[in-house]
């Protein structure tokens, strides 16, 4: 097993990124805002103020419009206020133009547009996935999970099947979202972060954050696969464009890690350190996969096509959620 271990702060070259048209939305649940970073200069050049605290953000299909689900005060399963809302960020005038009421505390955290137009978006207080249509600005649906928690969320291109993963409950529930139906819930561990699938959707990933490993499920039964075991503690998986690996964040004691995993081999071929633990959220565009890490408030920059740690983009405490906007 080949280990790359490069330091965090290579060079880059700015302009190099291809496809880099447009801005990176970075949420920061600390400033309560959404900041919006030149990918090229990888500096900020706007900072919009949403409601306490927006931890997610979708981009509509065209770009143009951000949605930032407003989860309240608290961390996950702890006291605090209750979000019901969704924050509605037009680009071009860099403000928030729409707030979406809800109609009751939901805490809502993920949210993703379905190839419906539909924006799905956990509610963790309801053990549910709420649809809502954006034109209607309602919920205009409900999709079960059958767990409390449900705090991170991935659907199929083709918008039939949701996977969320159930935070303190330590599952994963699987959704039939064109019939609003829960089909099964797999218990898996005690506790449990984020939600991917692979490019070919043959897989879907969860992270046990208690034990070290990345549970990988089956979406043909619906069942366990495999665990693979990690180096550290891991948070975010992320496959890359080319669907043959895997990125997993990590936190390891005092610090963080990113590891790459070859979904061939099911082996850790890649290992990246990272100057502080804890992660935000991963999103790939144009060549490039953006890594946030809150508590340094930088959003890391990896090029999987070199495998070279570029230059980070250094913000502010508390980055979380990315988004592309154009």
């Amino acid at each position: 097993m080949r280990l790359c271990l490069l330091v965090l702060m290579g060079a880059s070259v700015a302009g190099a990124q291809s496809g880099s048209s447009g801005l990176l939305a970075v949420v920061n649940q600390k400033e309560h805002a959404v900041v919006l970073v030149d990918p090229v200069t990888k500096t900020s050049v706007a900072s919009i103020s949403v409601g306490v605290n927006g931890h997610e953000i979708a981009a509509s299909p065209d770009g143009k419009r951000l949605y930032v689900p407003i989860y309240g005060s608290a961390g996950v399963g702890r006291p605090g206020t209750d979000g019901s809302t969704i924050d509605v960020i037009d680009i071009a005038s860099r403000k928030v133009v729409d707030t979406i009421d809800l109609g009751r505390p939901l805490r809502p955290h993920k949210d993703v547009f379905g190839p419906d137009g539909l924006l799905y978006v956990t509610g963790e207080l309801a053990n549910a996935v709420e649809v809502v249509d954006m034109t209607k600005r309602a919920i205009v649906g409900e999709v079960p999970t059958g767990q409390m928690e449900s705090h991170l969320l991935a659907i199929t291109r083709d918008g039939r099947r949701g996977y969320t993963a159930n935070v303190d409950a330590g599952s994963v529930s699987v959704l039939d979202l064109t019939g609003r139906k829960l089909v099964t819930v797999l218990p898996l561990t005690k506790r449990v972060q984020r939600m991917a699938l692979s490019n070919d959707e043959r897989w879907a990933f969860t992270s046990d954050i208690d034990l070290g490993r990345v549970a990988v499920i089956d979406t043909k039964t619906n069942t366990l696969s495999r665990w693979v075991p990690m180096g550290g503690m891991p948070y975010v998986t992320q496959p890359t464009a080319d669907g043959k690996y895997l990125l997993v964040s990590e936190t390891k004691g005092t610090q963080g890690q990113l590891e790459v995993v070859d979904l061939a081999t099911w082996a850790v071929v890649h290992r990246y350190p990272l100057p502080s633990p804890g992660t935000g959220g991963f999103l790939l565009h144009g060549g490039r996969a953006y890594l946030s890490v809150p508590l340094s408030g930088t959003v890391h920059v990896l090029n999987p096509a070199t495998w070279q740690m570029e230059a980070p983009i250094v913000l502010t405490p508390g980055t979380d959620g990315l988004a592309w906007a154009r």
